[in-house]
């Protein structure tokens, strides 16, 4: 019986939780430090050390592997990343074990108390971000890595001092709340750096390199380029994009916990480093990746082409409404035989008319497509398999192949 309400409360707490998107996004930083105060894990409380990951692609990557490599070195980590695939439970990781039920409903439930009469409300990604404090402080972690969720000046994320910062490679995405240029956009992630917090960055594009390096000038920081891996080294993440997704991972961990870490030690647990979702290969015939803008998409092209060389994916697609479709389908053209289409299990999802009319626009009128009413019959087709466009739709398409179902859409 104490199981039964525990789900119950669970399934009770999350769908508070999930209404509070009906508050849409709100930028600034009061509420979550006043949350953050109220749950005894404020920037003036005793923290531990943070790591924390800003960009527009690979933050996730990079989050799993300095995760993996702290956790290897004998470090209890905390895991804050978005959006989850299948569980929401997937958000909050400690030492690679995702938040339990019942700490769920136990913290959601003083937050909801707490909040009852706030105005404005926290936002759903506000309370998951003070949710996963709360529950890192419980379970007494050593080091926590964060994930912003979008942009990084005003994310909620920016409320927690950091010891140091990461900023993955930026390009165009989420333009309606970042901005309309690379240099724009670049702001936004800059705004994570702080003073005495070095900054470790990839190689970024040359507008986004002269933002990121002014404002950690201005601000006295050290600016560190990620020193290459060796070319031997494997890496449990694949495609060509991961080598400095794995270099600014070591490097973050290194001035975390340089002291206990050694070479062979990095080098196997990058080699171990899982994150699904991400050129994901299930029962070696379908791919699951979820590249939603096109320089992602690029990644996910080279990634094919070096593991499956010379051989054309059945793109099964769903992408939501305000993406690049048409750039994510011209950089995915030279690796798709045919598409199928799948609108996404969401009120922004595209039709299957209206990607087809992308797919046209981005160069593949002679590519056969097809759309299903389900994923599920789409997933039954012969060949190689690429589930891509959304992690929304991967989410689905993993939910479905592991036998778990597919909690909400609502990510």
């Amino acid at each position: 019986m104490p199981l039964i309400r525990a789900t119950l409360e669970y399934e009770e707490s999350i769908d508070w939780l999930y209404g509070t998107q009906l508050f849409g996004i709100k930028l600034g930083l009061e509420n979550t430090y006043r949350l953050l105060d109220e749950l005894g894990v404020g920037p003036d409380t005793a923290l531990p050390k943070i790591v924390h990951v800003a960009g527009t692609n690979g933050k996730g990557s990079v989050c799993a592997f300095t995760e993996k490599i702290l956790r290897d070195a004998g470090l209890r980590t905390g895991l804050f990343t978005s959006p989850h695939l299948v569980t929401y439970r997937e958000r909050i990781c400690v030492s690679g074990e995702m938040i339990s039920e019942a700490s769920v409903a136990g913290i959601l439930t003083k937050i909801r108390e707490t909040v009852a009469n706030w105005d404005p409300h926290p936002t759903f990604f506000e309370i998951s971000l003070c949710l996963a404090m709360r529950h890192f402080r419980e379970a007494k972690c050593d080091a926590l890595i964060l994930e912003t969720g979008m942009g990084g000046r005003l994310d909620a994320t920016n409320a927690v001092p950091a010891d140091i910062s990461v900023i993955t490679s930026i390009a165009l995405d989420h333009q309606e709340w970042l901005g309309d240029s690379i240099r724009e956009i670049a702001a936004e992630k800059a705004g994570i750096l702080k003073p005495n917090t070095p900054v470790i960055v990839a190689d970024l594009h040359r507008d986004a390199r002269d933002v990121v390096g002014r404002r950690a000038l201005t601000l006295g920081i050290p600016y560190i380029e990620a020193h290459p891996l060796p070319t031997e080294w494997p890496l449990g993440l694949r495609g060509p994009h991961q080598r400095e997704n794995a270099a600014l991972a070591v490097e973050a961990a290194c001035r975390i916990e340089g002291d206990r870490l050694t070479q062979d030690g990095i080098r196997n647990s990058l080699a171990e480093t899982m994150w699904p979702g991400r050129f994901q290969i299930v029962d070696d015939r379908i791919v699951l990746d979820g590249a939603h803008n096109p320089e992602a998409a690029g990644g996910l092209r080279e990634s094919w082409e070096e593991t499956f060389p010379n051989e054309k994916a059945h793109l099964v697609f769903g992408a939501a409404e305000g993406k690049d479709v048409v750039g994510i389908l011209r950089e995915l053209l030279p690796v798709i035989g045919s598409v199928t289409f799948v609108p996404i299990k969401s009120e922004r999802r595209l039709s299957a008319d209206e990607m087809e009319k992308a797919l046209h626009q981005a160069g593949g009128d002679d590519i056969p497509t097809a759309e299903a009413d389900t994923l599920a019959s789409a997933l039954a087709g012969d060949g190689k398999i690429l589930v891509g466009g959304s992690l929304f739709l991967v989410g689905e398409a993993l939910g479905i192949l592991e036998g778990r179902g597919f909690e909400t859409s609502l990510q």
